[in-house]
Parts: C-alpha cells; sequence; structure tokens
C-alpha cells in the first residue's frame, strides 16, 4: 500500500529515477489520511452489525443508526477516491495504457486529469458548496423524526473530499510532468 504512485509491474518500489520528492510527500500524506479512514468501515460494519441485532433481535431498529450507515459509507467512498487517485490505483484501461511508451502514458494521463477530471471536479466543488451552504442555512437535519441531526456536516465531506481530490490530480499532473522531462533527457 505504501508505494511509490506510478510504479509499473515488475519496478522496484525504491527505484530513484520515479522519484519526485515534492508529489512522494504530497502522495503519501494523501494515502495516510485513506489508510486512516479505512478504519471508518471497520465502524461501519459494527454499526451495521448493531442494527441487525437490534431489528431482527429485539424488533428495535435505530434511524439513527440506518442513516449513520449512509454517511460512513459515503465518507468512506469519498476519501477511498481520494486514496486511489494519490496511490495512482484508479481505474484505466490498462489493455491500451500498458502498450505505449512510459512517456506517452504520462502525457495521456496529463491530458485525461486537465480535460476529464479536473472540470468534472471544478463542478462537483461548485455545487457541493453550493449544497453545504443552503444545508447550513437552514440547519438541514434527517426528515425522520429520530434521524441524525446536522445533516450539513456529511454533506460538507463532497467539496472536502474534491478538494483533496484536485490536490491529488495536481499533483499527479506534477508527478508526470516531472517524469515526462526526465524521460526527454533520457532520449
Amino acid at each position: 500500500m505504501n508505494q511509490p504512485a506510478d510504479l509499473s509491474a515488475g519496478e522496484h518500489p525504491q527505484s530513484p529515477s520515479l522519484s519526485v520528492p515534492l508529489a512522494d510527500t504530497i502522495d503519501h500524506a494523501l494515502r495516510r489520511l485513506g489508510e486512516a479512514f479505512a478504519w471508518l468501515f471497520v465502524i461501519l460494519m459494527l454499526v451495521i452489525l448493531l442494527q441487525v441485532v437490534l431489528r431482527r433481535g429485539f424488533s428495535a431498529g435505530q434511524i439513527a443508526l440506518e442513516e449513520l450507515q449512509w454517511h460512513l459509507y459515503g465518507i468512506g467512498v469519498l476519501i477511498g477516491a481520494v486514496y486511489a487517485q494519490a496511490a495512482n490505483t484508479h481505474v484505466r484501461v490498462d489493455i491500451f495504457h500498458a502498450h505505449f511508451s512510459r512517456a506517452w502514458q504520462y502525457r495521456i494521463e496529463i491530458i485525461g486529469l486537465l480535460v476529464l477530471l479536473l472540470p468534472f471536479l471544478g463542478l462537483v466543488l461548485f455545487h457541493g458548496l453550493e449544497l453545504v451552504q443552503e444545508a447550513w442555512r437552514i440547519s438541514e437535519r434527517s426528515l425522520a423524526p429520530a434521524g441524525l441531526p446536522w445533516r450539513w456536516l456529511i454533506k460538507s465531506m463532497i467539496p472536502l473530499t474534491t478538494v483533496l481530490l484536485i490536490i491529488a490530480a495536481l499533483n499527479r499532473i506534477y508527478r508526470d510532468l516531472t517524469l515526462l522531462r526526465r524521460c526527454r533527457r533520457e532520449l
């Protein structure tokens, strides 16, 4: 899990040719954040187990626990996207990508991030901030009487994780530009 972010199959994790110190530091911090938040899934399993026992064993399910399940899962998925970008483990069409030279892999990655991911994240951030602002303004809470209060708090994770994902994407662009320059020097 703690390997440099752009290892190809068979490359040694400590390969100096792939080291970009600033990018490595940022990726490491984002991966550590993802690893810390992965513990949410343990908490999520315990909440689900408690909810099942209460509902099936005692006919006393709790709306707040059910909502908490969804909130924990949502946070885990959002932070997981940040981790995947920082660790370079996101899905791509590897049947094509693997056949390109390293320089072309970097170029395609940079173009994809600039043309596809960053504009999408800009829209998510813009609308996510609107969503949080409105939820905060009306002190949004669950519609269920026994539901969770402070819905704005969970909605705040959308722009927060989007900013982290933007940082991870910009870091990937910086890393790939640096490595692309190294490829050109080696020719």
